[in-house]
C-alpha cells in the first residue's frame, strides 16, 4: 500500500522535497515506514542523527501505530535555537517585542502578530499538557510555514494565572508579503486554539 510522508525543516532540505511516497505491506506500522524511509536518498543519514516525532493524519503516533492505505505520515524534527520556528508554553509573561523579534528576517517584508487576552474577568487560569502542547504547536507552525510560504513563525502560550491586560497567547509570523503573513498568522492561532492541549479553567469567557 502507498503512504505519503510529509517532511519538514532539515528533513525537507536533505530530501530536496516536502513529501515522498513509500510502499509498505498491508498492516505495516509507523516503525516499518521509518525503516523504508531509511533507504530514501538524503533521508537515511538524517534520520539516524535527528530525533523526530511522528504524526499520522495530524495526530501524534507511536512506532507501533498501524498504517492504512492513503494515510499521511508526517515527520516532525525537534524545534531548536536558530530554527525558523520558536515555541514556548509556560508560566512566564509573554513579551511581544521579544517574540516578534524572533521572526524578523532580512528576506521578510511583513510581520503579522496576534495576541489574545483575558476579557471580562480579573484573570484566567490555564492548564496545559506542556510537552505535547509545545510539540503540537511546533507541528502547526511548521505546516503554516510550508503552506503559506512563511519566512519564520513563533508562538507562546501562558499557563497558570494570567491577569487581565496580559497576553495569554501570542503568534508572530514573517513572510515576503503581507497577504501570506496575515493568512499564516490566522491559521496558526485558529489551529492552536483548536488543537493544542491547553485548557481555560474556571471561566467561560476569554480572548
Amino acid at each position: 500500500m502507498t503512504v505519503r510522508v510529509r517532511l519538514f525543516a532539515v528533513l525537507r532540505q536533505s530530501a530536496g522535497r516536502d513529501s515522498v511516497e513509500i510502499q509498505v505491506d498491508d498492516g505495516a506500522t509507523v516503525a516499518d515506514a521509518l525503516d523504508a524511509l531509511a533507504g530514501q536518498p538524503g533521508l537515511g543519514e538524517v534520520l539516524e542523527r535527528v530525533p523526530v516525532r511522528m504524526a499520522v493524519n495530524r495526530d501524534y503516533a507511536e512506532p507501533a501505530t498501524e498504517l492504512s492505505a492513503g494515510d499521511e505520515l508526517a515527520l516532525v524534527p525537534p524545534v531548536s535555537g536558530g530554527a525558523p520556528i520558536h515555541v514556548r508554553v509556560g508560566a512566564e509573561p509573554i513579551s511581544l517585542e521579544e517574540v516578534a523579534g524572533r521572526v524578523v528576517d532580512p528576506s521578510a517584508g511583513a510581520v503579522a502578530t496576534f495576541q489574545g487576552f483575558p476579557r471580562d474577568v480579573p484573570q484566567l487560569d490555564y492548564e496545559a499538557y506542556g510537552e505535547m502542547a509545545e510539540e503540537r504547536i511546533a507541528a502547526i507552525l511548521a505546516e503554516c510555514v510550508e503552506r503559506h510560504g512563511l519566512t519564520s513563525a513563533a508562538a507562546e502560550h501562558r499557563t497558570g494565572a494570567v491577569p487581565a491586560g496580559e497576553a495569554s497567547v501570542l503568534v508572530a509570523v514573517s513572510a515576503p508579503h503581507r497577504a501570506e503573513a496575515f493568512a499564516g498568522a490566522r491559521e496558526a492561532i485558529d489551529r492552536i486554539k483548536a488543537e493544542a492541549p491547553i485548557w481555560k479553567l474556571g471561566a467561560e469567557t476569554a480572548a
